[in-house]
Order: C-alpha cells, then sequence, then structure tokens
C-alpha cells in the first residue's frame, strides 16, 4: 500500500492515474494532505483555512459514482484561493472587514472545477483583495517562503504557491492581474500559468468585460499544471467571454514534444530594472532552448505605454470593485488599498479612454512580434525572494519605484498585451532561492507555451524541485 509520504511526493497525475485505477481513493489523498498540513503547515501558513469535513462527504458522494464519471481529477484535492468563494466556507478575501464571511454559492470556477472531481479541502491564503503581491493580511498573517522562511512567498496567490511547494498541494487555484500567481510561482519554485482572456469561466462581478483579472492554474511541474488546466476550463453561458474546451487536451499538448523555431529572450522587456544575478540565471535557461535546435534572440515588443496603461486599468479596476468598501470601512482597509481606489476614483474618461487605446495598441504589436517568434523569454519577478517584513519591493539595482505596483511591470505589460504567460522554475541564486523565466504566448496560445515549458523543465532539470520541508531562514 502506498503511504502517505509517497503520495504527497507524488505528482498530480501520477496521484489521478492511481485514482483511476483504483489503487486509491479520494479519502487516502485526503488523509496524507491533513497530516502534512498539521507537519509543516505551522510554519509556513499557506492553507489558514481548511474544509475537511465538506472534503470528505465530497469524496463519500464522488466514489458512489463509476469511475469513469468521477471527472478528469477523478477526487484530487485541490485549494482554493481566498478571495474566491466556495459554497459552505469562509471567504475573508484576507479583509478584517469579511473574516467571518462564509460563501452561500460558489464561483463558477470552483463549480467547473468539481464538476471535473476536484474535492475541495483548504482556502489559501492571499494579502487583503489581492492586493501588492506580498501575501500578508491582518486575518492570518503572513504567509512565509518555504526555501527560507524569512523570504516572502510573494503574493497575491502566495498562499498556493507555498502549499504546492511544502507538499500540502498537489494542484492549486490561483488568480492574477500583475502577476499574482506567476510571481509567488516564481518565488516558491513552482509553476504558475496566466491563461488566455475567457479561458477560464469565473463569476462576474461588477462588469462583464472585466479583463484584468483571470484564474488560472498552479502546480509543481509542467504536466501537472496542464492537466489542473484542462480541469478549469470550458465555455459558461454566465461568463459570456468564456472560450469552448480545445479539441485536444493541454496535457497532450504539455507532452507533445512540440518545439518552437525562434524564441525572443529579454531580461527586462524595455520597461524596468532587473536585478543582475536574476537576468543572468533566465538568460542562461532561455539559451538552454539552443541544446534543443531552437533560434534564441534578444528581442521584445515595444511595451512603453505598458506601465502607464496598467497603472489606470488597475486603479479603474479598484474603483470599480472596491469604491463602496472605501466610503463604508475605509478604517479597515491596508493603505495600499486605499490608495488604488482612490487613484481610480480620479481618474477622468479622457484617463480611461487613452488606456484602452493603449491596451489595443500593445494588444496589435505582441500579435505583430509573435508573426516573427514564436514565443517570448522574460523573467518572472525583477528580483529573488525579499524580506517578508517587506510591504512590497520599493526598489531594484539602484531605480526607486513610485508606487506599491511598481516592481511588478514585467508581468503586468504581459496582462496588458493580452497574453498567457506561464511561470516555470529555471534556476537558483546564490542563497539557494528560486528563480522563474516567463514563456508568453500569443493570445490563446497556451498549448505553445506548455510544451516549450515541459521541454526546457527536462533541459534545465527541474521538473522535480518541490516539494520541500520548510527551510528556516539566515
Amino acid at each position: 500500500m502506498t503511504s502517505g509520504a509517497e503520495l504527497v511526493r507524488a505528482t498530480a497525475c501520477e496521484n489521478v492515474e492511481r485514482l483511476k485505477r483504483g489503487d486509491i481513493t479520494p479519502h487516502d489523498l485526503l488523509d496524507a494532505l491533513e497530516a502534512r498540513i498539521a507537519e509543516v503547515d505551522g510554519k509556513v501558513n499557506a492553507l489558514p483555512t481548511l474544509c475537511f469535513d465538506r472534503a470528505r462527504a465530497h469524496a463519500d458522494a464522488l466514489m458512489k459514482k463509476p469511475v469513469a464519471e468521477r471527472g478528469l481529477l477523478a477526487g484530487m484535492p485541490v485549494p482554493i484561493k481566498d478571495l474566491t468563494d466556495v459554497a459552505g466556507v469562509l471567504t475573508t478575501q484576507g479583509s478584517p472587514i469579511f473574516k467571518d464571511s462564509i460563501a452561500t454559492t460558489s464561483n463558477i470556477v470552483v463549480e467547473h472545477l468539481e464538476a471535473s472531481g476536484a474535492v475541495i479541502y483548504a482556502k489559501s491564503n492571499t494579502p487583503e483583495f489581492g492586493a501588492g503581491a506580498q501575501t500578508f493580511n491582518e486575518v492570518f498573517g503572513a504567509t512565509l517562503n518555504p526555501w527560507n522562511l524569512s523570504r516572502s512567498a510573494s503574493g497575491s496567490s502566495g498562499g498556493a504557491a507555498a502549499a504546492l511547494a511544502s507538499g500540502t498541494a498537489w494542484l492549486a487555484h490561483g488568480t492574477d492581474v500583475g502577476g499574482s500567481l506567476r510571481n509567488p510561482a516564481s518565488f516558491c519554485g513552482v509553476v504558475g500559468l496566466r491563461p488566455s482572456i475567457g479561458r477560464v469561466a469565473h463569476s462576474q462581478g461588477a462588469k462583464i468585460d472585466r479583463t484584468i483579472s483571470a484564474d488560472g492554474p498552479m502546480a509543481r511541474n509542467v504536466e501537472d499544471l496542464a492537466l489542473m488546466l484542462d480541469a478549469m476550463s470550458g465555455e459558461d453561458p454566465r461568463d459570456p467571454l468564456s472560450l469552448p474546451v480545445l479539441p485536444t487536451s493541454f496535457l497532450a499538448a504539455a507532452r507533445s514534444g512540440a518545439k518552437p523555431k525562434r524564441v525572443a529572450y529579454s531580461a527586462d522587456l524595455g520597461i524596468s530594472p532587473v536585478d543582475p544575478e536574476v537576468a543572468a540565471i533566465t538568460r542562461k535557461a532561455a539559451e538552454r532552448l539552443t541544446d534543443a535546435g531552437v533560434i534564441v534572440e534578444e528581442a521584445h515588443p515595444d511595451f512603453r505605454e505598458s506601465i502607464a496603461c496598467a497603472h489606470v486599468l488597475r486603479a479603474y479596476d479598484y474603483a470599480l470593485t472596491k469604491g463602496k468598501l472605501l466610503r463604508e470601512h475605509r478604517d479597515r482597509l491596508k493603505p495600499e488599498v486605499i490608495w488604488n481606489i482612490e487613484q481610480g476614483l480620479k481618474l477622468t474618461l479622457d484617463d480611461i479612454t487613452r488606456a484602452e487605446a493603449q491596451r489595443v495598441t500593445l494588444t496589435n504589436r505582441a500579435n505583430a512580434f509573435f508573426e516573427t517568434y514564436d514565443l517570448l523569454l522574460c523573467p518572472t519577478t525583477i528580483v529573488a525572494p525579499f524580506p517578508v517584513e517587506q510591504r512590497y519591493l520599493a526598489e531594484c539595482n539602484g531605480v526607486k519605484f513610485d508606487s506599491y505596483v511598481g516592481w511588478l511591470a514585467i508581468v503586468s505589460a504581459i496582462t496588458m498585451a493580452c497574453c498567457p504567460g506561464l511561470s516555470i522554475p529555471c534556476g537558483f541564486t546564490r542563497e539557494n532561492l528560486p528563480v522563474g523565466l516567463q514563456i508568453v504566448a500569443p493570445p490563446r496560445g497556451e498549448a505553445r507555451a506548455l510544451a516549450t515549458g515541459r521541454l526546457l523543465e527536462d533541459i534545465l532539470g527541474l521538473g522535480a524541485l518541490t516539494p520541500i520541508d520548510p527551510r528556516p531562514g539566515a
């Protein structure tokens, strides 16, 4: 019989195959997780809300069905980010305002996952309303990086990434505006994908065509992530922008062995300072594609308007979704959230019109770029994990940022250009901290990114980095 420790170390794909063969049950996986969480999560604080009773009841119902009717994941446990509603489970959004809020219904993305055989057992930690790319809040405290417990796990899907790295999850749900699942993947040595607009259906809130936020998969390796994306994907009439399932699965695409002919690499996309060590590690990783006969050249699209565009559209989104909270609960919001809402409330129609036009221009330039290059590679984050006490990165390589989101330009540019972005581990700093490489594809080009991510994973030998036991800081 497979032990709990062996199950924790196994890949998601391996455990799903075991589930489908009947070698294990969802209860075996839940038991293994519960033991692992008791062992390590007190050090990491990745999964502050657990719902094992709900998970076991769901597993019982799933087990009554024939194996062929248990869905793609067949009972695989999955945690959901604490910004996203799961019926009957606490959803705080990392805010004292909602510290006792129990969701009455589930988000569409959760419904789709459960229909695909996912068993929800936990909520992963997030900063207040997902703001700031550093996972801490007044409800549950900070999530620590398993590679070094004195460092940040980044955010806002920091809890999800830390759970994957520390072995308390095989697959995880995340969301992404300005790198919110890509940055934590980079900091924690795991894999995260911001998919194309509409790839993953989600419940609608303040605006039907609210497209700077996307739900996406996170995992320990590219194949597991592709499996999770398959489970999340699919159209839903409640999300008018959602896309139908493709004829070929993303897992098949990841395993296809397809290679790009020509890719571009850029250390900074022409818009951001980058730590020299991070630049060197990511460039070296990108150049390893030449081992597979791929042409690698230094180039990037023109992203010069992306910082201004992202600043305005992010602020507009905060005004749309959080303006009422500012009016009613200002004293309970963290300063960064207040600043972002107020920036949004100051916008004029001219500001918004200009930013939307800039986004069209950025997307058109990116599409033209991908007529020459199959993919664009760059650092996911501009630094290695910084001390967890820092609320955000204020400076990089001698350049000071003018806001708490200034350090996110290299990922938010990809959001503004409507491209999918995949972060994979690509190396380690002198302090043995993970560094992520971002693989960017044209819109709806996730399959292309996944195939190349899997190829690089093999070339670099970094497909089995996690799980690890949490490592104390210096």
